[in-house]
Order: structure tokens, then C-alpha cells, then sequence
């Protein structure tokens, strides 16, 4: 079995960032939308652009972006990946030239047909359906229906709800990667590098068994 690869996302404080660095984690997640608490501004970005990610892969995560604010962002780092949460078209994701990851909320095993609208996506990040809102609701839906997934060639990134508790679970989905955020948080929008450092251990402790 392949190493389960990890992103925490909604990373706006520099010394979790630079933690995370330092524990090689595969992908951080930056929030550019105004409506999350874990949005990130531009001072935040003019310090961005100064580090050094080492092995680690920026992720800019997007919700119906004006195509001028996704150039500007991804200007401030090195080879990031693009996620876009909203109702972006195919061609809008592609068309900046760089790895993306398309978002499919999902309420029923129905939704999973949507992946294949995005075939040259890099990954598929699936995430709770709730009317109205473009993730961060911090709740699972049932991972159950992926053993109904189409076959696709798409990395597929689960997400939503992942904490201590559950995290074995996901990991048995057999997802490509597991995407972690409210489930690392000590209160809404804070990281808990404490909180970060035991659902990392128990990752690597079920990879091990």
C-alpha cells in the first residue's frame, strides 16, 4: 500500500505553517474566500511568499474566483496546486495552466458522477453536501457510498469531518489522500498543532498495523 498522503488546510498562522513544513506534510491548504473564518490576507501572503515549502506542496483553495484573483494568489507561490470548491467549469480550472483539484459535494452516490466532468483534474476532492455552503461545514457524509465509485483515473481526496476519532476510517476508504482541517482545531479557525501532532501519530501507527 502506498504512504497515505495528508493536506491540512485552512492554514493561516505562521508558526503551524512552518510546523507543518517541518513534518513534511504532502499539501497545505490557503483559503482565499471571504466568508471563512480561515481566510487569508494579503499580509499573510507577503510572508507566504518567503518560505520555503521544502517537500511540502501549497494548495490555494478557491470558491468561484474572479480569474485576475486566482493569477494574483498563485503568483506567491512556487508550484502550487489550484482547488476549486465552487461551480467552476472545466475550462475556467484549466485554463491557468497549473495542477487543480475540482470539488464534488456530495449528498448521495449520485454526485459521484460529476467527477467525470473534470477528467484532467489532478485530484477529486470529495466533501459534505449542505445547501448553501462551500465546505467548512466540518461534517462527514457517508463514505459508505465509495465503494460504489466509477473507476476513474483521478486521485480522489476525501474530506470533511476528519478528526482523532474517525480518521481510521477514512483512511480505509483507500483515498488517495485525506484532507484535514476543523478536525485539527482547538476552537473555529485556530490550529491545534497538539491536536495536529496525535491524528499525524495515528496515521502513521495504522499505516504501520
Amino acid at each position: 500500500m502506498n504512504k497515505q498522503k495528508i493536506k491540512i488546510c485552512g492554514i493561516s498562522d505562521l508558526i503551524i505553517l512552518k510546523n507543518l513544513i517541518d513534518l513534511e506534510v504532502d499539501y497545505i491548504g490557503f483559503i482565499f474566500f471571504n466568508k471563512s473564518p480561515r481566510h487569508v490576507d494579503d499580509n499573510f501572503l507577503e510572508i507566504v511568499k518567503t518560505i520555503n515549502f521544502k517537500l511540502t506542496r501549497p494548495v490555494c483553495v478557491f470558491v468561484n474566483p474572479k480569474e485576475e484573483d486566482v493569477y494574483k494568489v498563485s503568483s506567491y507561490f512556487t508550484n502550487p496546486i489550484l482547488q476549486f470548491h465552487g461551480d467552476e467549469s472545466l475550462d475556467f480550472c484549466e485554463s491557468f495552466g497549473l495542477d487543480f483539484w475540482k470539488v464534488i459535494r456530495v449528498k448521495d452516490k449520485n454526485d459521484l458522477d460529476l467527477m467525470q466532468d473534470y477528467p484532467t483534474a489532478s485530484a477529486i476532492l470529495l466533501e459534505n453536501h449542505k445547501p448553501g455552503i462551500y465546505g467548512g461545514t466540518g461534517e462527514t457524509f457517508n463514505w459508505d457510498i465509495l465503494d460504489s465509485m466509477p473507476e476513474l483515473d483521478n486521485n480522489i481526496v476525501l474530506s470533511g469531518g476528519i478528526n482523532l476519532e474517525n480518521v481510521h476510517n477514512a483512511i480505509a476508504t483507500n483515498s488517495w489522500c485525506i484532507d484535514i482541517n476543523s478536525g485539527v482545531e482547538s476552537e473555529k479557525g485556530v490550529k491545534d498543532i497538539k491536536l495536529i501532532n496525535s491524528i499525524l501519530t495515528k496515521i502513521k501507527h495504522d499505516e504501520i498495523k
